[in-house]
């Protein structure tokens, strides 16, 4: 007969499982995976653990490599072969050949900075570059042209709505190069780049321009009714004019203009999608017209007030 799970405990001491119900052993000699010591405050635990530093991929050697203290109480034979030893190691660690990568590393860590991009976008830029540098396409190319590359790169793979116009404002390396450099590196490692979609920039947008979660959510629901039904528009496009379309709906002010501005697409696209989304959803102009007017109208009228608030403020 099957011992029900809930009937079964494990007795730590003798290393069984033993089943409540019927008293049987179920199995024995079950290994602890568990630490030798307890620890009854997360401080005491995090002492008392002796797991080494996490990887690193943005570091040449992953973080892991041994250093050499200087023990600054010993006499001065002693410290001056610890500074030899030190100097050893550090060549050791820092080989010729490791050099291209450590400033691959740095640059990477410098750009991912500045941009403000996350542990794991600047990771997954790393892995790409050292790939890239065994196949040797690094070889007699422009190093911080591919590094940049790598983080376009990683920025797609990772689904992080960034585009190349954002990353080259960091570096000197124009815009054809880095492009030919990705294609490369695309073809060379084999990798497989899905097409952003406007889901991957709408929550961007919208937490940029300080919509609602509701109008976030509207144009989310919307973008589900048009997907597969138009062909050929830029994805920023879309996404831009559905957080226009969904924040009329819901009465928050916005223009065009201000969407431009976030998504860097042009007033003109914006209109042009904005028509085939309202097509296909089949909405009403007029309505959105009439939402149009009365938020102009709002504006105006706050603008005003607050000129008169301000014309005779001494």
């Amino acid at each position: 007969m099957d011992c029900p799970p809930d009937k079964i405990i494990f007795d730590s001491e003798r290393g069984e499982y033993i089943c409540t119900e019927t008293g049987e052993v179920l199995e024995d000699r079950v290994v602890d995976q568990g630490a030798e010591w307890r620890a009854y405050t997360p401080e005491e635990k995090i002492t008392k653990s002796r797991v080494g530093a996490p990887i690193l991929q943005t570091v040449h050697d992953l973080g892991i490599s041994t250093m050499i203290g200087l023990n600054t109480k010993v006499n001065k034979e002693r410290r001056l072969e610890a500074l030899k030893l030190m100097k050893i190691q550090k060549q050791t660690r820092l080989g010729s050949n490791s050099l291209p990568i450590i400033r691959a590393m740095q640059e990477i860590e410098r750009i991912g900075s500045l941009m403000g991009l996350p542990k794991a976008i600047k990771e997954e830029a790393a892995i790409l570059f050292k790939k890239a540098y065994e196949k040797k396409i690094t070889q007699r190319r422009n190093m911080n042209g591919i590094v940049v590359a790598c983080i376009y790169l990683a920025c797609r793979v990772m689904k992080l709505p960034k585009t190349l116009h954002e990353i080259i404002k960091y570096t000197d390396v124009d815009k054809t190069t880095i492009g030919k450099y990705y294609r490369l590196i695309l073809s060379t490692l084999n990798i497989t780049v899905l097409p952003n979609n406007p889901r991957d920039f709408i929550i961007e947008y919208g937490n940029m321009l300080g919509l609602s979660m509701a109008t976030i959510n509207k144009a989310f629901e919307f973008e589900e009714k048009i997907r597969g039904k138009i062909i050929g528009k830029n994805p920023r496009s879309i996404a831009s004019a559905l957080l226009y379309i969904s924040a009329l709906l819901n009465d928050e002010r916005i223009t065009q203009k201000d969407i431009s501005k976030v998504s860097q697409i042009s007033e003109i696209s914006i209109r042009g999608s904005y028509k085939k989304i309202i097509d296909v959803l089949g909405i009403d102009e007029n309505i959105l017209n009439e939402k149009k007017i009365k938020n102009r109208s709002t504006t105006l009228r706050m603008k005003k007030s607050s000129t008169r608030r301000t014309k005779f403020h001494f």
